[in-house]
């Protein structure tokens, strides 16, 4: 794990409890901060410290560390450049920030790259068995996860995937367009598509692999024609949205809308129409 990062970086990130780190931001020529337990800290050669004993990477250790998890050809990698991202190996998402190239209306990459946000995946088992309890307790339905960026959605998608794997025997499609949800143990039911887009995993899922669930994370409204898709033939869809109130969720496709208060903490359960149920 982030066996990507500079010499000077990982020294530091070795200083603090992995488990613990959820996200590293390097910026070139400012220190570097870490969110570790959900509190934004400085790294510098020791662990946590000031912001004036923070490590701060130089903008070549940036465009290395790009480099080293894009595996050592950043061409490799350019469809998920185009969408603001690279995945490392062990499912790290790095959100990227630099100067975005145009070919005509068309992004085309991302170059002078200055800024990285790498997100550590974790594996919480357990963290889904309020939403397991508080959602199936009639039977497998179709939910969605709702809560701000950090909130752990990713997190419970992935557990939630697990339990339903072991308790039901059911086959659960991932549609992991990100490479990130899939990155832990998802149970041995579970088969996954990575780093296509939802519409085509869902279409080309549901023709080849006869899923009775599917597990997609962050629906954009583009995104709401895959689960209808899904809906429509009479598969369960767990998902997750950017979103904090059901009412802004574009479509109402799901039974059940879950709140997030954080990690495994359910602020509150949503009905078909919109109403708490829990």
């Amino acid at each position: 794990m982030l066996e990507f990062l500079p010499p000077r970086v990982l020294e530091a990130v070795r200083h603090v409890n992995l488990h613990r780190l959820y996200e590293l931001r390097l910026r070139a020529e400012k220190p570097l901060r870490a969110n570790v337990d959900g509190t934004f800290v400085f790294l510098g050669e020791k662990g946590v410290c000031t912001a004036g004993e923070a490590l701060t990477p130089t903008k070549k250790e940036v465009e290395d560390t790009l480099f080293a998890a894009s595996g050592f050809c950043v061409y490799s990698v350019e469809n998920q450049l185009r969408q603001g991202f690279v995945t490392a190996r062990e499912g790290e998402r790095i959100g990227v920030a630099g100067s975005v190239v145009y070919d005509g209306a068309n992004v085309l990459s991302v170059r002078d790259v200055t800024s990285l946000c790498v997100r550590v995946p974790h594996a919480v088992t357990g963290c889904a068995e309020e939403v397991y309890r508080q959602c199936f307790s009639e039977g497998i339905c179709s939910v969605l996860l709702l809560a701000p960026p950090g909130e752990g959605k990713t997190t419970i998608l992935r557990d939630l995937t697990r339990l339903v794997c072991e308790r039901t025997s059911l086959n659960v499609l991932v549609s992991d367009e990100r490479g990130e949800l899939s990155a832990g143990e998802l149970g041995a039911t579970a088969d996954v598509v990575r780093f296509a887009d939802k519409l085509t995993a869902f279409t080309a899922g549901i023709r080849a692999m006869r899923p009775d669930v599917i597990v997609t994370d962050e629906l954009l409204p583009e995104d709401y024609a895959a689960v209808r898709r899904a809906r429509a033939g009479g598969i369960c869809v767990f998902a997750s949205a950017h979103l904090k109130r059901v009412e802004d969720v574009p479509e109402k496709l799901f039974e059940r809308y879950v709140t997030l208060n954080g990690l495994g903490r359910i602020g509150a359960v949503y009905g078909a129409d919109g109403n708490v149920v829990a």
